[in-house]
């Protein structure tokens, strides 16, 4: 019997004689029956330190001997790992039981203690990571209470540090197993608060790096935290000059939007000569943001309007991401300054209504001519059956997704959490070929992106009707080896990057402290006109370049041919290129099918300085999700004087060198397939000696996340070199396995590197294995900063 209404009163008339503890009754039917957490917290900025406290009064039903209480947040969230075996130390997450009040007659619970512990993946997606509390010998009774303190300060520790970007509604959701039988129930009530960005610490500018003489562009600026989040709700104002080839041209005081995201757009830039235009900006009365410059090419033959760049990978909380679809949709177009993006909602977790929600959004924002957007979800299917492709919808009209019009499923499957209670799995389009398969009828209306993020994409299909594009980086990491890859294999593809953005900031947003480790990429484009039918052609056409997230710029071609292109040559072909920087060009390189044809090095070119050198290190574990290298070292310089370190692609706060004495160099820092570096000016480098020694760590999934996870392959480095060997050859590396994982140690120049580097290089009259010669160029700058074109696909005579 179960009657709510029902009072202990009531109840002793029902029954009769009984004995149970005097108002018990009453006071548990008045309870919840699962409970419900409270905290201690209304707002945090990101990436603060803090304690956060989270109370869970148990409800009516009690907690079993054995039974658990989870704590759950989402996946892509990289607020710091917590630990449980250091209560001094950083992140130390505690668990306490405080008993509740008796009613007379009532005994105590028997519960002797709490056990905590940390599990990445605890839980079922989106909320996935867990502080997971199990009751131990005993049992523990309605209205008691369980204390977490994420961040436990009582010993002495700094608290925990928060995630590093905002979110609108960030969300702890909290389980319940009150029988002990591993089987878990929601509490009531998710726990939320917004996370926001803090004061402002830095410059941002984004538009079009190359632009025809006369064409007006849109040139955005904002402000950002120190970890790169947009500023809010701030009433500032930015002075901005401008110089063409030196001479000032624009001087101007801009003022921000005092409401919404600290940004303002720059209109009225002139672009009526050709030249170099530098666009400078500096902050108003905050002494210690440094300004920032913007260069724009301004070109008088351009055969296009402007370049253009775009984010063909963007998510929302509508599935896995950070906010709303239109919070997303918005920060591409306004703050990020993107000009085209893509939508790639995950296929098994959007919901029907979901998804149409969506594609009325992006009709509605989609406007030729200032932002165009598209429609697109990701099929996730797992690499053993192709690896996740998105599917881009270019044709403008309604998506055949989640269904044909025949009524074909064309999800990889459909597994969310808002499917309640269904237990099964029911595959639709998988594997791969039935992807092709649903979409093969229209190729120009769809395109069709393999790439790498959790279920990485295996080359060992392809289809070249639908497939056009290889995404070969994303806020995941740098995936060259993708695109040697598929160049290797003879496929004619071409190179895009994308943000694979999980943290709403889309179009090259600045990355975290865990899984999404690297700017988010964008893809640059070569199109006649900024229109939907325009960028799409220009898409499948291959007429793009792959940027790490830096509105940097590209070129490939050959006479009336551009990257991207299919043509018959006869004889030598005379392959040109420029590339448009903002930090200065390291090195251009060229590639075909057999690797590394052809090499400039720019540093070598402008003349080795005599003391300056740098120390590089890069790479990845593994291909798969969990890929990165966390890396802890020491650079030790005998026999000479270092007199300035200064560290190169650092990517947050968190990662770092500094000095250790008067011979020793220290660094932490992680990488995703790109590279760290610090530089050292060092006086006798002839006499040097320079030893590089360190351990490898890789992702922490279970346990404490302090012990480190060494990677099993390198698990220690060491290597020393002399400053004469260097001296002879002037770059000297060490291959430590994994995903292309190395050491260098290299010479420089003390000249500063060009922003405009181009020319051209002859390739011989020989064809590959499958037919033709695939040719592609790829750039670094000296802040790792990278870019490859789409390939040449040269059939010789």
């Amino acid at each position: 019997m179960n009657n709510p209404d029902l009072d202990e009163k009531q109840l002793r008339a029902l029954l009769g004689d009984y004995t149970a503890p005097i108002g018990l009754y009453d006071k548990t039917k008045k309870m919840p029956f699962l409970g419900r957490v409270s905290c201690n917290v209304r707002e945090l900025v990101a990436g603060e330190w803090t304690e956060v406290i989270l109370d869970y009064e148990v409800g009516a039903c009690g907690m079993a001997d054995g039974s658990w209480f989870k704590a759950t947040f989402k996946f892509y969230s990289d607020w710091a790992l917590f630990q449980t075996v250091d209560p001094k130390g950083a992140n130390y997450v505690s668990a306490e039981y405080q008993a509740g009040p008796l009613v007379p007659g009532q005994s105590p619970a028997t519960v002797q203690s709490l056990k905590v512990r940390f599990d990445q993946k605890g839980h079922e997606r989106p909320f996935q990571k867990a502080v997971i509390v199990d009751v131990v010998d005993g049992y523990v009774k309605a209205g008691d209470h369980i204390i977490i303190r994420l961040g436990d300060r009582r010993f002495g520790g700094p608290g925990t540090r928060v995630q590093t970007f905002v979110e609108q509604g960030f969300r702890f959701r909290c389980y319940v197993d009150p029988l002990g039988s591993s089987r878990f129930a929601a509490v009531p009530g998710d726990i939320k608060f917004d996370i926001v960005p803090g004061l402002p610490a830095q410059l941002v500018m984004a538009g079009s790096r190359l632009v025809r003489a006369g064409e007006k562009f849109v040139l955005r600026l904002r402000v950002e935290d120190q970890w790169g989040n947009t500023c809010w709700n701030r009433k500032e104002q930015c002075q901005v000059r401008a110089t063409l080839d030196g001479k000032e041209v624009y001087d101007k005081t801009v003022a921000l939007k005092e409401q919404g995201w600290a940004v303002a757009e720059l209109t009225d830039l002139p672009t009526d000569k050709p030249g170099e235009l530098a666009v400078t900006a500096r902050l108003l009365n905050h002494p210690f943001v440094q300004e920032k410059t913007f260069y724009v090419t301004i070109e008088e033959k351009l055969a296009v309007p402007r370049v253009f760049y775009c984010d063909l990978h963007v998510h929302s909380d509508d599935t896995i991401g950070t906010n709303s679809t239109t919070y997303n949709l918005t920060y591409g177009r306004d703050v990020s300054g993107l000009d085209v993006l893509a939508f790639a909602h995950n296929d098994f977790n959007i919901t029907t209504e979901r998804w149409n929600r969506t594609v009325e959004l992006i009709e509605e924002i989609n406007q030729d001519g200032r932002f165009v957007a598209y429609p697109g979800t990701e099929w996730c299917g797992s690499s053993c059956a192709g690896g996740d492709h998105n599917v881009v919808f270019l044709h403008g009209k309604t998506p055949e997704f989640p269904f044909l019009k025949d009524g074909t499923h064309v999800r990889s499957c459909e597994w969310n959490e808002d499917m309640g209670a269904v237990s099964t799995i029911e595959p639709g389009a998988w594997p791969l070929e039935e992807l092709w398969a649903a979409y093969a009828h229209d190729p120009e209306g769809h395109l069709l992106i393999p790439h790498v993020g959790g279920r990485r994409c295996i080359m060992d299909w392809h289809y070249p009707k639908l497939e056009r594009l290889v995404e070969i980086g994303s806020s995941w990491g740098h995936f060259g080896w993708l695109y040697d890859e598929c160049i290797r294999r003879g496929y004619k593809i071409g190179a895009s990057m994308a943000g694979d953005e999980h943290r709403g900031r889309c179009g090259g947003g600045v990355p975290g402290t865990a899984v999404f480790g690297t700017k988010g990429g964008v893809t640059g484009v070569l199109a006649p006109a900024l229109t939907r039918k325009a960028i799409g052609q220009a898409l499948r056409a291959r007429h793009t370049w792959a940027t790490t997230g830096e509105r940097t710029v590209a070129l490939a071609w050959c006479g009336q041919y551009i990257q991207g292109d299919e043509f018959r040559h006869k004889g030598p072909a005379r392959i040109e290129y420029r590339f448009l920087g903002e930090n200065g060009w390291d090195e251009i390189a060229a590639y075909d099918h057999t690797g590394c044809i052809w090499r400039r090095d720019l540093q070598q070119e402008a003349g080795w300085s005599e003391r300056k050198i740098r120390i590089r290190w890069g790479g990845a574990r593994v291909k798969d999700r969990y890929r990165w290298a966390a890396w802890k070292g020491t650079i030790t310089i005998t026999n000479g004087v270092i007199n300035s370190v200064v560290g190169r692609g650092f990517e947050h706060l968190e990662e770092s060198c500094w000095r250790e004495g008067a011979t020793k160099i220290g660094f932490r820092t992680d990488t995703y397939g790109d590279a760290d570096a610090v530089e050292v000016d060092v006086t006798d480098l002839a006499r040097c000696r320079i030893r590089i020694e360190g351990t490898i760590d890789g992702y922490v999934k279970v346990g404490n996340p302090l012990d480190g996870n060494p990677f099993a392959h390198c698990p220690a480095f060491e290597w020393e070199v002399t400053g004469a060997e260097l001296l002879e050859h002037g770059r000297l590396r060490k291959e430590l396995g994994g995903t292309e994982l190395f050491l260098a140690v290299e010479r420089m120049s003390d000249a500063e590197m060009p922003r405009d580097v181009s020319g051209s290089f002859e390739v011989t009259p020989e064809n590959g294995p499958h037919g033709h010669r695939p040719v592609y160029l790829f750039g670094r700058q000296i802040d790792d900063a990278k870019v490859w074109t789409s390939a040449l696909f040269i059939t010789f005579e």
